[in-house]
């Protein structure tokens, strides 16, 4: 079986890459297509994340374990695209080069069947041209106000901590 992805920047732009591979490839064959397609160099690590239908951030599956036995996780090497994609779970998060943190939004779009002479993976379509930067991320809360630290202490009254020091041991 051939997987047909998106695999979208995570930015106000539009810039994708239509990628096309066999479902039985490693997410390691998987992240080099990703970072070719993209015109990464190929040397930072990276990882995918499961996503559910939200985009939450689940299971990592790390290009290494850098756990040193504590918490193993899922390998990129090891692990087989059709073990964490199909088409009740679509979704995975690709996060590249840890410190600049490109974000990419992955989604499983087709199934299909092997085209006779055609190699995989392929580059199918690319739109939009990545910047020389990774998007800024806003972290905000999933309330629509900002919180405000400030209003949370001011009916505090300081002077209720003078004994702090006194009692503590």
């Amino acid at each position: 079986m051939i997987y047909r992805f998106r695999v979208i920047l995570d930015a106000d732009e539009d810039v994708f890459r239509d990628i096309e591979i066999e479902a039985s490839a490693t997410a390691e064959d998987f992240h080099n297509t990703i970072t070719q397609a993209f015109g990464f160099e190929g040397g930072e690590m990276a990882s995918f994340y499961i996503s559910d239908e939200e985009w939450n951030q689940g299971e990592e599956i790390a290009l290494f374990d850098m756990s040193e036995g504590m918490n193993p996780v899922r390998v990129m090497c090891e692990t087989s695209l059709d073990d964490i994609t199909n088409e009740d779970s679509t979704k995975l998060i690709y996060v590249y080069d840890f410190f600049n943190m490109w974000t990419f939004l992955v989604e499983l779009a087709e199934i299909a069947e092997p085209i006779e002479g055609a190699t995989y993976p392929n580059l199918m379509f690319a739109h939009g041209i990545l910047p020389e930067s990774p998007p800024e991320k806003e972290f905000k809360s999933d309330e629509e106000d900002s919180l405000n630290f400030e209003d949370d202490f001011e009916d505090l009254d300081i002077d209720s901590f003078d004994d702090f020091n006194n009692s503590w041991n």
